[in-house]
């Protein structure tokens, strides 16, 4: 809105301008018109920079395939959290049906006043058996779990030790607790352990780290972070949104990976990504810190339950799991095709053998324009940009799944190289 016409609709009519309440209306109207400016004005500076984040319209169930609104034909997926293909899985899919049939639609209410079902506890119980821990509770959201944990558990008298890359969701459940906060250079030994130094003297030290850090798909180094642990008397915690399904032999996650299940005290993840691509989160770990959340875990009390559909399409989800590591195993193969080939066109490509390989890119323009011109060679991926990721660290974060053929994987690098050359990325 122009200035001129943000001026002429603060004139009030003549019988208003004479009520004794006219003045405040009028800072009233002042007031939004000043705000609606400040508003526009961030918004054109987020479209300056080259950061917009446009939402494409899929018209179809999310899978390696989808219906994009505005394309002609059917648009291959390369940037789904769909890990193992289980977001269209027929038997996941009927799961969710049964459950809305048999429990409804969803509960109107949270857990503890009649929010809960059998089919929670179920999922809650197949949860800590996939884990291997005690016991689990369930969210909303991981980003409910992360907000809900640090703040129950930790007090002024403790120390919260965090890598620098952390989700954005573990910085404000952390950021929620009153403990002591102790932030570690990524994934740097040596920087965690001069910090738990520094934590001796706090009641309990809690190691908190992502398993793979979601925008770099690498992985934590859980063995190394388990030794200065245990040296110095911490708890670990671990959020596996990027692990849970598929990384290990059976799927466990990042504490399977590097053998050390048994010595990872607490984890987070979600029902979102591999497990069926829903919604939800947990937390998984020993029975008294579990019941102690129920009891104080804000997120958890005044969070409606989650719907039965929801939980009835992750406990299929996880039963497919449980039963057999086939579809989990299938990743490592994929993974490496991609990256194999993208490393040998000229292209960058972070991390290391995780499904995650974020082309780099660092131009946060580049990255859009480059995105835009893949889907129009049928491929959907995302520029990934500031505040997502650091300034000059933008990208192209693929992600491979289970339900990609190894055709699908071919068309995709055909089509980065051809883009990569228009904007002279590669040669």
């Amino acid at each position: 809105m122009s200035l001129g016409k943000v001026a002429r609709s603060l004139v009030l009519p003549a019988r208003v301008a004479l009520r004794p309440w006219a003045p405040a209306l009028h800072r009233s109207y002042a007031a939004v018109a000043e705000a609606r400016a400040v508003l526009e004005t961030e918004l054109e500076g987020i479209r300056a920079a080259g950061t917009w984040k446009a939402e494409r319209i899929i018209t179809s169930k999310q899978g390696p395939q989808i219906n994009v609104e505005g394309s002609r034909s059917t648009i291959l997926n390369f940037c789904a959290n769909n890990y193992l293909g289980l977001s269209s899985h027929p038997e996941v899919i009927q799961a969710g049906v049964d459950a809305l049939k048999t429990h409804g639609a969803g509960l109107s209410s949270v857990r503890f006043i009649c929010g809960t079902q059998d089919l929670h506890k179920d999922l809650e119980q197949k949860l800590a058996e996939f884990h291997e821990r005690e016991d689990c509770i369930l969210y909303a959201s991981c980003f409910d779990a992360n907000a809900g944990l640090f703040e129950v558990l930790l007090g002024p008298d403790d120390a919260v030790l965090s890598d620098e890359l952390n989700h954005a969701s573990i910085i404000d459940g952390i950021r929620l607790c009153r403990a002591k906060r102790l932030r570690y250079k990524h994934m740097d030994l040596s920087d965690l352990e001069t910090k738990l130094k520094e934590a001796q003297s706090s009641r309990l030290r809690l190691v908190v780290t992502d398993g793979v850090f979601s925008m770099d798909g690498d992985v934590a180094p859980l063995s190394g972070i388990c030794d200065l642990a245990e040296q110095y008397g911490a708890l670990v915690f671990i959020d596996e949104c990027h692990a849970t399904g598929f990384l290990g032999a059976r799927g466990r996650g990042t504490d399977e990976l590097l053998g050390v299940m048994d010595r990872v005290h607490i984890v987070n993840s979600t029902l979102g990504k591999a497990l069926g691509g829903a919604a939800g989160g947990y937390t998984v770990g020993p029975k008294p810190l579990i019941d102690l959340l129920r009891q104080r875990s804000r997120p958890y009390l005044f969070s409606n339950s989650l719907p039965p559909p929801v939980v009835g399409c992750a406990k299929r989800a996880v039963e497919l799991l449980l039963a057999s590591n086939e579809i989990s195993q299938s990743m490592t193969a994929k993974t490496m095709r991609f990256r194999n080939k993208m490393t040998e066109a000229g292209f960058t490509i972070s991390g290391s053998a995780h499904p995650i390989c974020p082309v780099m890119l660092g131009d946060a323009r580049l990255a859009s324009l480059m995105s835009e011109d893949m889907l129009k060679l049928g491929i959907y991926v995302i520029g990934f940009s500031f505040p997502v990721v650091p300034k000059g660290k933008a990208r192209i974060r693929v992600q491979i799944s289970a339900a990609h053929t190894d055709e699908d994987i071919d068309q995709c690098v055909d089509a980065f190289i051809q883009t990569g050359r228009k904007h002279g990325v590669i040669s």
